[in-house]
């Protein structure tokens, strides 16, 4: 650094406390004029305790008529705070842009000088006849502003809708007191802001959270995010928007709040907290953006829909409902976001997104721009622990941990481990198969963009029916396709569901589906007969609501957005009306004896075995779907490791005629008696 430069001093920016500081130095004449007032003719002022008993002298003075002790100077009630001659001046501000008056003003800065010099403590004692009332009270500050402590005017001004109680600017204290008496107090949070500190209140602590990055809009988003943005920066404004998967709304928001210039808190919090929220953003001039609102969100919703000073945005997934609140925001839909968010990922990754195909990679992720921007960071983090280049399996684990889901409580979470490799079946259901994960896949493409979904409120759900003997890979399948998109499997255990109280199913279901809507997951409803059965004549009371469950289902199926798979042993056994609304039925046919061929190599690919097994002879003697093959290679398996060798022909052979005898066959070769 040159000697020049060190020389000549910088210009210093202005600092919001030298206005504050000159305030109080002309709050400390107005005091000090009150203390030689009351003083010089107060016969107890100079005795060291004073304050703590009323002596004979002071009763006899009280008892004189009252005179006027304010000094000159009285401020209007209703005079309009002056604006701020200079953006730095802190408090002129925040009174000028929250409405305060004059006299408010004044009260504020009275209450807050205590907090900012501690000589005003045993003179506000001194005011206050009592040493250990060290705050200002309520006369206290109506005798330095000049004004009679019984006019209404006045005493409204610290009444809780006042604005200087109402907006949490000020509190007043000892409820049990009479009004005069009553002790002032000013938040911390307001006393570090007119200080020049923008440190968010302590109150709010782990409720805000940064928007994410505006992302690219894409070409069907980019007038609502302009007309959005110009509502915006017209001034204050409450909207409510419906998004329709969690992150489309948020992304939508720090688009549009961009475009218009516009800062915001991002809140998540509980309702007890919505007072601070609401004087944080007065005081930083911030819009509320409030994401997750609670179970019953009505008070909430009230609370700060009544805040037309402030632009809150409310986001959530539910429909508005006007018993929230008497004051009805704008309610909006917010724009779904297309599956993958290609230019949002390419961002997020950078130039390490282009070892791989991208857009095949997180087409079946449905996340929102903050969810991407972690789920970058996770797969970067993965990629770097591995010491090796990104690639598309850390991003999809990556995508998959932030597609976390609640489904866990209704469904058992299988993460795929399998692949097209480990399918034996023929090219007609394999084609099919390959079909369902093409349309999970790209189904917001072709549906959403190119705009071919069939309306009247349908999702943009992907539904098979996977129908064949049991054993013959339907499962399986499910697992393949999970692993293909990246995604983990979560079948649905129908004893969580069904339930013998009325209504009870139906609430089960929705919980299941209202998770999957939002959850990058494969659903597989096994042995799907249970509940998506054909419906009966109505004989008793039981049959009657069994159809209302099918009913429902029927119904729920047409707005689902996730990916479900049915599996069944029968498919005469589902409902024609659940068929029509199936993407693409599979039937699992049972192996002929190539196929079984192919299912004893493919399971003891990975088993130590002898050299002259004949697993051909295998495939020709025992008739045997593919969940059995694999049971008896298991059985065999075992048998060779408790010898301590290798899997012999006669394991694989006492394997079979188990899986036989299992199933109540004969076994050939086998005498029947």
């Amino acid at each position: 650094m040159s000697t020049s430069s060190l020389d000549t001093p910088a210009p210093a920016a202005a600092d919001p406390a030298r206005f504050l500081l000159d305030r109080l130095a002309a709050l400390r004449q107005s005091v000090t004029a009150l203390v030689e007032h009351r003083s010089a003719d107060d016969p107890t002022a100079h005795d060291p305790l004073r304050g703590l008993y009323v002596s004979q002298e002071a009763v006899s003075r009280l008892l004189r008529a009252p005179e006027r002790t304010a000094p000159d100077g009285e401020l209007r009630l209703d005079g309009p705070t002056p604006r701020p001659d200079d953006s730095a001046d802190r408090l002129a501000r925040a009174a000028a842009g929250l409405g305060l008056t004059e006299l408010d003003t004044a009260i504020l800065l009275i209450a807050l000088a205590p907090d900012l010099d501690r000589a005003f403590e045993p003179l506000y004692g001194y005011l206050n006849d009592d040493v250990s009332r060290r705050r200002a009270t309520v006369g206290l500050a109506l005798d330095l502003c000049g004004v009679p402590a019984h006019l209404p005017g006045a005493r409204a001004r610290f009444h809780p809708s006042a604005p200087l109680r109402a907006l949490r600017l000020m509190t007043v204290e000892d409820a049990e007191r009479p009004l005069l008496t009553r002790s002032l107090r000013v938040p911390d949070r307001l006393v570090a802001h007119v200080l020049g500190d923008d440190t968010p209140d302590a109150a709010l602590l782990g409720t805000l959270r940064a928007l994410p990055a505006p992302p690219p809009a894409a070409e069907h988003d980019e007038a609502f995010v302009r007309r959005l943005a110009a509502r915006l920066g017209d001034g204050p404004v409450t909207a409510y928007l419906r998004e329709h998967r969690e992150g489309d709304a948020l992304a939508t928001l720090a688009s549009a709040l961009h475009a218009a210039g516009v800062d915001a808190l991002c809140f998540s919090g509980c309702a007890d907290r919505v007072p601070e929220l609401l004087r944080e953003a007065r005081l930083s001039g911030r819009a509320v953006v409030v994401c997750g609102l609670p179970e019953h969100p009505g008070p909430m919703v009230a609370e700060l829909t009544a805040a037309t000073d402030v632009t809150v945005l409310l986001v959530d997934p539910r429909p508005y409902d006007p018993q929230w609140s008497a004051h009805d925001p704008l309610v909006l839909h917010a724009p779904r976001h297309s599956a993958g968010g290609t230019a949002v990922w390419r961002t997020a990754l950078g130039p390490d997104a282009d070892g791989f195909d991208l857009a095949a990679t997180v087409a079946p992720y449905h996340l929102g721009g903050e969810r991407i921007a972690r789920a970058a960071r996770a797969a970067a983090a993965l990629a770097a622990f591995e010491g090796a280049p990104l690639a598309a399996s850390h991003v999809r684990l990556a995508a998959r941990q932030q597609s976390a889901s609640g489904l866990e409580r209704h469904a058992r979470r299988i993460r795929p481990a399998v692949d097209w490799e480990d399918l034996v079946l023929p090219d007609g259901p394999l084609a099919q198969l390959r079909e369902l994960s093409l349309r999970a896949r790209y189904r917001d493409r072709v549906l959403g963009d190119w705009r071919l979904s069939a309306g009247g409120g349908r999702g943009r759900g992907v539904l098979g029916l996977f129908a064949g003997e049991s054993g013959t890979g339907k499962t399986l399948s499910a697992e393949v396709i999970a692993a293909d998109l990246g995604v983990d499997l979560y079948v649905v255990q129908l004893s969580s569901i069904v339930d013998k109280y009325v209504g009870e199913t139906e609430k089960n279901l929705e919980r299941i589906f209202t998770e999957a809507d939002r959850t990058d997951a494969v659903l597989l409803f096994d042995e799907a007969d249970a509940v998506f059965g054909k419906r009966s004549e109505v004989k008793d009371a039981h049959d009657r609501y069994a159809n209302m469950e099918s009913a429902y289902l029927l119904q729920r199926l047409e707005s689902f957005d996730g990916i479900a798979l049915l599996t069944t042993n029968l498919r005469a056994n589902i409902d024609d009306a659940f068929t029509r609304r199936l993407d693409l039925v599979v039937d699992f046919p049972f192996p002929d004896a190539g196929q079984r061929l192919a299912l004893w190599r493919h399971g003891l690919s990975h088993v130590p075995r002898a050299e002259d097994i004949d697993v051909a002879s295998l495939a020709r003697e025992f008739e045997l779907a593919g969940g059995s093959i694999r049971s008896a290679v298991v059985t065999a398996a075992y048998l060779a490791a408790g010898r301590g060798g290798e899997v012999a022909a006669g394991d694989l052979w006492e394997g079979a005629r188990r899986e036989y005898r299992k199933a109540g066959r004969l076994v050939p070769g086998e005498a029947s008696w």
